[in-house]
């Protein structure tokens, strides 16, 4: 079933993202011929209102259509692989991407590909969510539509596979490799039937001339390294900049555009995407090295004030139009310091392209791979692995998290392998599980299992023997292979006969995060917790819902220790008290804004910590019962007041 599941993502993903490409070039006709004809009347400088305009329409369309978002883009598959079991709001994908084109197409600096990958992923999501498959299973489906959207974003199936893995998934396992690689396979397939099988760039005939050659593609990584953190903190800056900014949402797409539209009227090559400029420079096409630095710092810039803006569009293209023209400015430096040496300025671009990429993403195979299908040429394979290794290094030294996951761990979910496993660690299995074990005995009868099951709703429950010692567990599926059997030899079965007894079971002290990954190898959603001492001795089940309440509980301790740390520092730096007080019910503080409230003498309140959020406080912030207030005083007779304010009257 996953597999045909894989064939309908894979070639409704490419068909997809192929409508998505048509209806860029139609809002790109649509935008620079018709409006931009009509603006032309009145002069060329009038260019620049078109990004304006589709700013507006953008902001409007995200308004209305689609709302508010956690996170967006890949960023927001990557906390849904993680944290919701792959599933994501299918519904709104048609509106993003109709605003996504319109980005591209009226020329804000964005790229295709994050579109594209949620194009794939949504469908991937739905088609697991339609038919009520596993966690696992729809996070493997949501990869593949991932896999089938950069393999016809971009014509280039292996890295769409590798990207999946590396970042969608961030492991890998034969059981989802299979999926994705088909589901990309596919989405290729039917990309080139439509297409045709040409490469994204066509490049002219380059030569690795040897070893002498590896230290200047080793200083283009080092150059490389910090232009890709710099892409990833303006990235990050610009997000929270406009974030914190107090307007309409569909005002501020509207002015991203506006600087977009003023630069384009003197450098019209960082409208949209780019890639006519990407094909020129690695054509060979000589470009005066003051434009291509001009051009270099345009999208460097432009592309973080349009995401950050609102923008719907991907960081994946504008990362290799930077890295081309990092390459092709380093190239042209070199072969003028060095004109003995014969160098090619564009063969340095496409080594820049995979390098920015690797630093950008963190993900270097991606980026080799990537490149190498979008250019068809293999020749320089040992400097684009040299110069994308180094660049990978110095861009996590200077900047820990990659243009994905920096969003994501702002707000608390550090992912590995796929999985917010940091969060976890802290909490044992002992702290979430159910203790109150529902069980079956090995001799009940399928039928009576069946029955108890349906009565409690459960998926699944330990097996025990006479002598309470558990044996195995009995889920749904043993129970439909147990209904396959021969009628006479069915009715005979029991609970033991058809239970699986080759057990996965955890430990009450051990961590969830391990708990997690030994779920997920079996794609199970329960797990037998047995005695350290005793592996017989059933001490609670743990489950999917366990999961979710042990996600909060980490939150929560997050939360406490960061308040706590902020106290600490505060109280250093300050050399003030710190007093810490709960708000009861009907206390005389509770209820009322904090200028409304008579706080004692050399007072101040620092932060109020509302369950995991922490509140810098106004003169209008509204304090609420359960609210944790953390007060400044230089006065050593404010605890007992402070005591009586927060208490019950």
């Amino acid at each position: 079933m996953l597999a045909g599941a894989a064939i309908f993502v894979g070639l409704a993903g490419g068909a997809g993202v192929w409508l998505f490409k048509r209806l860029i070039d139609l809002a790109h006709i649509g935008a620079f011929n018709g409006v931009g004809g009509l603006l032309a009347l009145a002069g060329n400088w009038t260019v620049f209102l078109i990004p304006v305009l589709g700013g507006i329409v953008v902001g409007l369309i995200l308004h209305f259509f689609v709302g508010e978002e956690r996170h967006h883009g890949v960023a927001g598959i990557m906390e849904a692989v993680a944290l919701a079991g792959g599933r994501l709001r299918y519904r709104r994908v048609p509106a993003k991407a109709v605003a996504a084109a319109i980005s591209i197409g009226a020329g804000a600096s964005v790229g295709p590909e994050d579109p594209s990958v949620q194009i794939g992923a949504a469908l991937g999501s739905m088609v697991g969510q339609v038919s009520r498959l596993s966690d696992e299973r729809v996070r493997t489906l949501v990869a593949a539509g991932a896999a089938a959207g950069i393999a016809a974003a971009f014509n280039a199936p292996i890295a769409g596979v590798f990207f999946a893995l590396e970042v969608v998934l961030g492991e890998l396992s034969a059981g989802s490799l299979g999926v994705v690689t088909l589901a990309a396979v596919i989405s290729a397939v039917f990309t080139q039937a439509v297409s045709g099988p040409q490469p994204a760039f066509h490049v002219a005939a380059y030569a690795f001339n040897g070893i002498s050659e590896l230290p200047f593609y080793l200083g283009l990584g080092v150059i490389a390294g910090p232009i890709a953190a710099a892409y990833i903190f303006l990235l990050d800056a610009s997000q929270r900049t406009f974030h914190n900014l107090r307007m309409p949402r569909w005002v501020k797409p509207a002015i991203a555009g506006l600087a977009v539209g003023v630069v384009g009227i003197f450098l019209p090559q960082l409208f949209g995407v780019g890639y006519e400029t990407i094909g020129s420079v690695l054509s060979g096409e000589t470009f005066a090295f003051g434009i291509v630095l001009l051009l270099l710092a345009g999208k460097l810039i432009l592309t973080p004030l349009s995401i950050g803006s609102g923008f719907p569009g991907g960081v994946f293209a504008p990362s290799l139009f930077i890295g081309a023209m990092a390459g092709e400015a380093f190239g042209q430096a070199m072969a003028f310091v060095f004109p003995q040496l014969h160098l090619a300025p564009a063969a340095f671009a496409m080594v820049g392209m995979a390098a920015v990429l690797a630093g950008s993403v963190h993900t270097p195979l991606t980026a080799i791979i990537l490149l190498f299908e979008m250019t068809n040429d293999y020749r320089i394979i040992l400097p684009v692995m040299l110069a994308v290794v180094v660049s990978l290094v110095i861009s996590r030294r200077l900047m820990h998290d990659s243009v994905y996951t920096l969003a994501l761990a702002r707000k608390g979910v550090r992912l590995e392998r796929g999985r917010d496993v940091e969060l976890l660690e802290g909490i044992r299995v002992d702290e979430v599980m159910e203790r109150e074990n529902e069980t079956l005995r090995e001799n009940e009868t399928l039928t009576e299992a069946s029955e108890w099951l349906l009565h409690t709703r459960h998926h699944g429950a330990p097996v025990m023997d006479a002598q309470n010692h558990i044996v195995g567990i009995l889920t749904l599926q043993d129970l439909e292979r147990a209904q396959n059997q021969d009628g006479e030899k069915k009715n005979n079965l029991m609970v033991g006969d058809v239970c699986t007894r080759e057990l996965l079971t955890a430990f009450p002290d051990e961590s969830i995060g391990a708990a997690l990954r030994r779920m997920s190898t079996r794609d199970i959603g329960r797990l037998p917790v047995v005695s350290r001492d005793d592996p017989r001795e059933l001490v609670g089940v743990l489950r999917r819902t366990d999961m979710v309440r042990a996600y909060d509980v980490a939150l929560t301790r997050r939360a406490e220790s960061r308040h706590q740390t902020h106290q600490i520092r505060l109280g250093a730096y300050s050399g003030a008290q710190i007093e810490e007080v709960r708000v009861q019910s009907n206390s005389s503080c509770a209820d009322k804004r904090v200028s409304e409230v008579s706080w004692p003498q050399d007072c101040v309140i620092a932060s109020i910590r509302r369950g995991r959020t922490i509140i810098v406080p106004h003169g209008s912030t509204v304090i609420k019962t359960g609210d944790v207030l953390v007060i400044v005083t230089s006065s050593g007779d404010a605890h007992q007041k402070l005591r009586e304010l927060s208490q019950s009257t």
